[in-house]
């Protein structure tokens, strides 16, 4: 097993709440981690028919098999046991008892809200992260054959063929959660829209657009980008609210959460096509987002990641709030850096006032520089970058 830099939130969490839990996208490494981090407690996964008609028939018995708790796979399948688990942390209020794993956020956070407040910790488990893959030794040496290959382990740990396994991902895992989740007449239609979001990776979110090219309603477009984020597949990335007396966007731009899945939706299946293709940058963007966000995932945090951008069409790809400052962050996929990368920042403190806080610049190439309005690193370098 590829160590995962979420092991060291889970057993910290693990010594404070009764309840853990993790949820992420459908074969991040959930199951593999919890049974790894937790190899002392029973496993017991909840997409087993059996099992799961036992849970949901008598909740009350099957939770009492498990006096020293266990580790419950995909609890969300099994909505009533919730209630039932509150009454047993609550009796015993040992740490660590139960850990849950979920890979539908919305419903699995809506089942904790109303049942285990209070009694739970999270985490979110996206795919690895590039770090990770490096300790292993098993990330890609190229920018392009990473972001083709993409992040997810199953493709790593299994030495797969990305395109083949994109291909069986899309139809059995994400086709099957639609299904659970909302009700889809038309699934070419979904499939479609899926594509469509891809091709606007690293884009303000436009549900108009969207709808209008997929021919369903605006609300129907909605529903569906919650449904794509809910199960861990898109993150809507918010513009920061701070003004500077500007009229600022207040669009999300849409991000999928692994690069190599948004790759093939649009159409590359070799890091060769990647040299050229129109979505090269915008794809590499995601790359950029996806590790920011999974720095703070693995850490238990919350995202604070944002976008800037006013009307005028200034605009920063990234702001790092950290409470006391704003650090701006820029992507480039370029593999040379040249003048006009640097212009943004002058821009920045230009608009903001902020002068001596240095940004961020993240680029396709291969070296570092220290430059007087930011530093710049490589993209093999990206765990640089405080978040």
């Amino acid at each position: 097993m590829i160590p995962r830099n979420a092991e060291k939130s889970l057993l910290s969490l693990a010594k404070g709440y009764p309840v853990v839990a993790l949820t992420g996208p459908r074969q991040s490494g959930k199951s593999t981690l919890v049974k790894h981090v937790f190899k002392d407690k029973p496993y017991v996964s909840l997409e087993d028919i059996e099992t799961r008609e036992y849970a949901q028939g008598d909740p009350k018995a099957f939770l009492a098999q498990f006096s020293k708790g266990a580790v419950l796979d995909e609890v969300q399948r099994v909505p009533t046991i919730f209630s039932y688990l509150q009454t047993v942390v609550d009796t015993n209020r040992e740490p660590g008892l139960f850990i849950l794993t979920g890979s539908q956020q919305f419903g699995l956070y809506q089942h904790i809200t109303q049942s285990l407040a209070g009694r739970v910790a999270s985490v979110v488990l996206l795919p690895f992260t590039y770090d990770e893959l490096q300790r292993a030794e098993m990330a890609p040496k190229t920018l392009e054959g990473l972001i083709v290959k993409g992040l997810y382990p199953p493709v790593f740990d299994r030495s797969l063929d990305a395109s083949i396994w994109y291909s069986n991902y899309v139809r059995t895992y994400i086709e099957r959660d639609v299904r659970q989740m909302i009700q889809v007449r038309d699934l070419s239609t979904f499939q479609r829209f899926v594509r469509m979001c891809a091709a606007r990776t690293g884009q303000l979110l436009n549900l108009s657009s969207l709808a209008n090219d997929c021919g369903i309603t605006h609300n129907t477009a909605k529903s569906w980008i919650s449904t794509m984020e809910a199960s861990f597949l898109l993150y809507l990335l918010k513009p920061h609210f701070r003004n500077f007396n500007k009229r600022l966007v207040k669009t999300p731009k849409l991000y999928f959460l692994d690069p190599g899945l948004a790759a093939w939706l649009v159409g590359i299946q070799k890091p060769e096509q990647l040299l050229t293709h129109p979505a090269r940058g915008a794809l590499f963007e995601t790359f950029v987002v996806a590790e920011l966000l999974k720095r703070r995932f693995n850490g238990g945090l919350e995202p604070n990641i944002y976008f800037w951008r006013d009307r005028t069409g200034n605009e920063i790809d990234v702001v790092i709030d950290n409470g006391t400052a704003l650090t701006p962050l820029e992507i480039k996929s370029g593999k040379t850096v040249v003048p006009d990368f640097f212009s943004v920042f002058k821009r920045w403190e230009s608009i903001t006032g902020m002068h001596g806080q240095k940004g961020w610049l993240i680029y396709g190439g291969e070296s570092s520089q220290n430059r007087q309005e930011c530093v710049v690193l490589p993209w093999h370098s990206i765990t640089e970058v405080t978040v």
